[in-house]
């Protein structure tokens, strides 16, 4: 017999595991199906998420208002995400974004200051010589200026904050299935959605929130306007001898005059192999990738040797006393609708879509799900507060 539930979400990632948690909470028959994470990513034959890693950078701090809000009810919920669940994710060590000193050409700076005054988020605005005194490991140069945001900031585990929002979910009446969707379609009177291992299930919704794999034609009725990229992400060894050096580290963005030179950078961490490393992305070109076998490939391959290299010399410049660290890289994807929101609607009658998060969705990824999680029990968002900003853009 074929199992039948209210609403399939299909992604068990940061977003999708969030919607199922406040679908559930609402009284939802709700299963959310997507599959655990690989043993061993180059012989792996299925399909990947970006969340496999330990660190992505929180903050409320963000040059543009609509991300700023969102990350800002997010983080209001960790707290309460972690205590329900008993998973620790978040590590408040605060965030820093640097860039060109106001009064030139780049508005990166006042721009944080306006969407942080907007919101009440306190932070401290610093000068090269500032940063230089509070922040001795880092070396920026001089004719920037940073934003410090101390409290409410940091970093999230983003293996950890699935895990805390997988619970959950299951703790208020989801039913998680750990299998890869290969389809979705909509039929007369209800949804079917059919896994790798062959199963079938029905359901009168689906929220498709499956990351960069949404572009697959089977998910979707509609081929949705995203475009997503490999990234190359690099890995800096750091001895347990050294750490002291680096205490009390904030996550860091950096932006130059050089655009090719923006980078994102995570404090030392301690991964799974028991080895502590500073993370550092930002790839100085894009790498498109049009096809979900595109997408797999790109993580059994594990990144780019020339962005690695381009990165190291960054570190060098930002970070000198890493410079000669042992390195490794890893691969992700990021995921960009045409006005860089995520991207929130209906594709038909009774599938919907909640994806594209721009590399910038993991720190605001719970009041994303909210919002996934409205649009199916409502059939539109209610909350007045992003306007129309996350309307899906279909290219047929």
């Amino acid at each position: 017999m074929v199992e039948h539930f209210s609403t399939i979400v299909v992604g068990r990632g940061m977003m999708g595991a969030a919607s199922a948690r406040y679908l559930a909470l609402a009284g939802e028959n709700v299963a959310v199906i997507g599959p655990d994470e690989p043993k061993d990513w180059g012989r792996h034959e299925g399909v990947f998420a970006s969340h496999y890693d330990e660190a992505r950078i929180t903050r409320t701090i963000d040059s543009d208002p609509v991300w700023a809000r969102m990350a800002n009810r997010s983080i209001a919920r960790y707290g309460a995400i972690a205590e329900e669940s008993g998973i620790a994710f978040y590590h408040e060590v605060g965030c820093l974004i640097v860039g060109p000193k106001r009064g030139g050409n780049d508005p990166l700076v006042g721009r944080v200051c306006s969407a942080a005054e907007a919101l009440g988020v306190e932070t401290d605005l610093l000068s090269a010589a500032d940063l230089r005194q509070r922040f001795d490991y880092f070396d920026f140069g001089d004719g920037c200026e940073g934003v410090h945001e101390q409290r409410n900031a940091g970093y999230v585990n983003p293996r950890r904050l699935v895990q805390a929002q997988s619970a959950l979910a299951e703790k208020a009446g989801a039913q998680i299935i750990r299998q890869a969707v290969v389809s979705v379609r909509e039929e007369p009177g209800a949804c079917v959605v059919t896994t790798d291992d062959g199963a079938v299930y029905t359901a009168e919704r689906v929220l498709v929130a499956a990351g960069g794999f949404t572009i697959n034609e089977n998910l979707l009725p509609r081929a949705l306007d995203l475009k997503v990229y490999g990234r190359t992400v690099a890995f800096f060894e750091i001895p347990d001898a050294d750490l002291p050096s680096y205490a009390g580290m904030p996550s860091l963005i950096h932006h130059p005059e050089d655009p090719t030179d923006h980078i994102y950078l995570l404090p030392p961490v301690r991964y799974p192999d028991g080895k502590t490393y500073l993370k550092i992305g930002g790839d100085p070109d894009d790498l498109p990738l049009e096809t979900e076998a595109e997408i797999r490939a790109w993580f059994r391959r594990g990144g780019r040797i020339t962005t690695r290299n381009h990165l190291q010399r960054i570190v060098g410049q930002i970070v000198p006393s890493l410079a000669q660290a042992p390195i490794s890289m890893a691969a992700c994807v990021t995921s960009f609708t045409p006005e860089n929101y995520p991207a929130i609607g209906y594709a038909s009658e009774r599938i919907a879509v909640l994806t594209g998060g721009c590399g910038a969705a993991a720190k605001s990824s719970d009041e994303i799900g909210r919002l996934g999680a409205e649009l199916i029990l409502h059939g539109r968002i209610v909350d007045d507060a992003y306007g129309d900003v996350f309307q899906p853009v279909f290219t047929d």
